[in-house]
């Protein structure tokens, strides 16, 4: 079959677009975006041809579908339908293709990428998966029987898939644009936890997951010793995080992990529970988590000149905190900047004062102006960056064409935080230090 994907370069779009591929279809792909951007590596290694216009021919066998970054009336998606494409959700293909597998379905408001990174590293190394991980990276072959997905609840998109197992990491408010209260948010996470054939592995520090009604079998992970998997003298220091699991009361193993904050504990409980329910044994889980690196844009980490430069796609509060207390964890003896693009002027407007008190624990912080590809400003007249400035003890706005701020911190651990695209932020940041 063949595939044309709209908004080819975002994040899921790329990954599908990867695994459609590797399934024996014919993928292009259109986007706007003509600056590089970290989710086409796949893309350009598969050969899958990227326009940029409106100019080249439409085949009439060709299934179109499209980023929800992309408005109704975009040109390009107009001129698919008026030409007479078939048109297909992105979320609808991805669920035909869960129902093709043994789906490992990974779920949450947070966590979800280095859940399912995490989840794919250990099983691949013995059984062979395939895997749609949040970062652009995928793939997928018709021999192999596990998928291992992370299942977004953005616009309600994982409805349409078809869990084996089902993993929730947490669920907080979120996509206030799309639910209109948390209430609303665990319901929706109930229906698609309840979807689940095999087992549904969640954590059950979260309290709103305990107040979930579940119709199928659930282990509990967490930190708490109510929880059926659980953590116990955990110790967090600058080389690591190490720790001890408990299954059923009794002691199951030692583990370390090169990842830093509680909040990776957390994901590395869900993959062991994951991998000791696919008969995985201690040790052989232990080997591999040592050798996991983090997925792309999740604490990624570089030194240019001297200064650490850590890059994460952190855009809620919770998420914001846990990347700075993570910086915190490794680097003890450093001054800890965070360089924050607030995304979208609804998350704005609900969660400003919380942002601000997240911000607050980084010794300085910087703001960029709000970037939204999916919603009006005009909507929004009263929501800018300054409503989170004017609560920060120690922040001030930055710009790309004003990067020289941080030079002054050039012996100090520089944390670029977005899911917009501030990528051309950190890489005029890093000329300026090789300067």
């Amino acid at each position: 079959m063949k595939y044309y994907c709209l908004g080819i370069k975002g994040a899921g779009m790329s990954t599908l677009a990867n695994i459609l591929s590797d399934l024996g279809n014919t993928v292009i792909g259109y986007d706007d975006v003509k600056d590089s951007k970290f989710t086409e590596e796949g893309l350009h290694k598969r050969g899958i041809k990227i326009y940029y216009d409106t100019n080249h021919k439409l085949d009439q066998d060709m299934i179109v579908t499209y980023s929800v970054a992309l408005s109704k009336d975009h040109k390009e998606l107009q001129r698919a339908i008026k030409s007479g494409l078939k048109v297909v959700k992105y979320n609808d293909i991805l669920g035909s293709i869960t129902a093709m597998f043994e789906s490992i379905c990974v779920s949450g408001t947070h966590g979800k990428t280095t859940t399912s990174s995490l989840i794919t590293h250990i099983l691949d190394k013995i059984y062979k998966v395939n895997y749609f991980i949040g970062d652009g990276t995928g793939y997928a072959s018709k021999e192999n029987k596990l998928f291992v997905i992370e299942s977004d609840e953005f616009n309600r998109h994982f409805l349409a898939y078809h869990p084996s197992y089902t993993v929730i990491t947490n669920i907080e408010l979120e996509h206030t644009e799309i639910y209109k209260d948390i209430n609303d948010i665990i319901d929706t996470f109930t229906t698609f936890a309840n979807k689940t054939s095999k087992v549904i592995v969640a954590c059950g520090d979260n309290a709103y997951i305990r107040k979930m009604n579940f119709n199928k079998k659930v282990l509990f992970y967490g930190l708490d010793e109510n929880n059926d998997i659980y953590a116990k003298n955990i110790v967090l220091n600058e080389k690591n995080s190490s720790f001890d699991v408990y299954i059923e009361k009794k002691f199951f193993g030692h583990f370390s992990i090169p990842l830093y904050g509680k909040h990776m504990i957390l994901n590395t409980l869900a993959a062991i529970a994951i991998c000791n329910l696919q008969g995985v044994n201690k040790d052989t889980i232990n080997q591999h988590l040592q050798t996991f690196t983090n997925a792309k844009r999740r604490f990624a980490e570089e030194v240019v000149n001297g200064t650490i430069i850590i890059d994460d796609y952190a855009h809620h509060p919770t998420e914001i905190k846990a990347a700075i207390e993570a910086a915190r964890q490794k680097y003890p003896n450093k001054k800890i900047i965070a360089v924050f693009k607030p995304n979208t002027y609804s998350r704005t407007e609900k969660f400003y004062k919380e942002f601000a008190d997240s911000l607050n624990i980084a010794d300085k912080a910087y703001l960029t102006e709000i970037d939204c590809n999916r919603e009006k400003k005009e909507d929004y007249s009263n929501v800018t960056s300054k409503v989170i400035l004017n609560l920060l003890k120690n922040g001030e706005m930055i710009s790309t064409e004003q990067m020289d701020k941080l030079l002054k911190h050039k012996d100090d651990v520089i944390c670029f935080m977005s899911c917009a695209s501030i990528e051309h932020m950190k890489e005029e940041y890093k000329k300026l230090l090789l300067k």
